[in-house]
């Protein structure tokens, strides 16, 4: 049983899903059975709707959802317990689940981590920065859940779509992009380790700023020029119109930004969040498909 639950710990610490922590298996026999006896019929809480997700392809159910205005709740969780945002779960009502399992993506660790920790309960991490962090933590749910079967159909679905993209532009342009994500009154410039920037690489482009580990950086708009981007791309982690709006003033007003070729050649675009948004999701084909189109449509023309 021990050699179980330590291969198991391995395989979810060392890939991509953090089923961790220590206090879970080692202080604690009942935590140790809880990981021992996932799959057979576990108490799962999903708390954001990217997770939630993919719980619903993996044929999963779970005993608590989030609260979301912009994402429409499968089927399958209707009447499901709600357990509050995902950037704010209500530990209260998540700790009367009694969950054997809270599932989150890994960019909200660092806030939820220590609310987990303090409430004793049992905790995971999606790494939902980019598809292919997404597909490892669905490959690593297979096993752990007994769901291997949907986990292989949903890595050969990806495969197959990834190839037939890459074969279709495998000698087509690479312009250089920004990407901007912003929040009502301020943006961050996205980097290659975003789940935009993830895209943008996967469509082709090459991102102007790259990072080890970062995810967002503030950048100051002469910085941005020195890097001449091709195409500037804007999206928003929330409020989407209320950002929209916020871009085309700071553009308007900012006469910085006039000095961009890819402002003076109308190469701005604004993209919609939910498939631009902070977390992978299963719709990835039409974020590319939109890609496709700036990248390699008519309206751009490497020179």
């Amino acid at each position: 049983m021990q050699k179980r639950i330590n291969i198991i710990l391995v395989l979810l610490m060392v890939i991509t899903v953090t089923l961790t922590g220590c206090r879970n298996l080692e202080v604690k026999e009942s935590s140790k059975n809880n990981v021992e006896n996932l799959g057979n019929s576990p108490r799962i809480v999903a708390t954001s709707m990217s997770v939630v997700e993919i719980m619903d392809k993996l044929n999963v159910d779970l005993v608590g959802v989030p609260e979301s205005k912009v994402d429409k709740l499968p089927k399958r969780y209707k009447g499901t317990k709600k357990v509050g945002s995902a950037m704010s779960p209500d530990m209260e009502k998540l700790k009367a689940l009694n969950p054997d399992l809270v599932l989150s993506p890994v960019s909200l660790l660092p806030d939820l981590l220590p609310k987990y920790r303090n409430q004793e309960i049992e905790y995971g991490f999606l790494n939902l920065n980019n598809i292919e962090g997404m597909y490892k933590s669905i490959d690593d749910l297979g096993i752990v859940l007994h769901r291997e079967k949907e986990a292989r159909k949903l890595r050969q679905d990806y495969e197959s779509y990834m190839k037939n993209f890459r074969e279709k532009h495998k000698e087509g342009k690479h312009p250089k992009v920004l990407i901007l994500m912003g929040l009502p009154g301020s943006y961050v410039v996205a980097t290659d380790k975003s789940y935009a920037g993830s895209l943008v690489e996967m469509a082709g482009g090459k991102n102007v700023y790259k990072s080890k580990d970062k995810q967002f950086v503030n950048v100051n708009v002469e910085d941005m020029l020195k890097r001449e981007p091709d195409i500037i791309l804007r999206t928003s982690h929330a409020m989407p119109e209320k950002v929209k709006e916020m871009f085309a003033e700071e553009f308007k007003t900012n006469d910085i930004w006039k000095n961009f070729k890819a402002v003076s050649s109308d190469r701005v675009y604004d993209l919609d969040n939910k498939h631009f948004g902070m977390s992978a999701k299963f719709n990835y084909p039409e974020a590319l498909e939109r890609l496709e189109e700036i990248f390699y449509g008519e309206a751009f023309e490497e020179e």
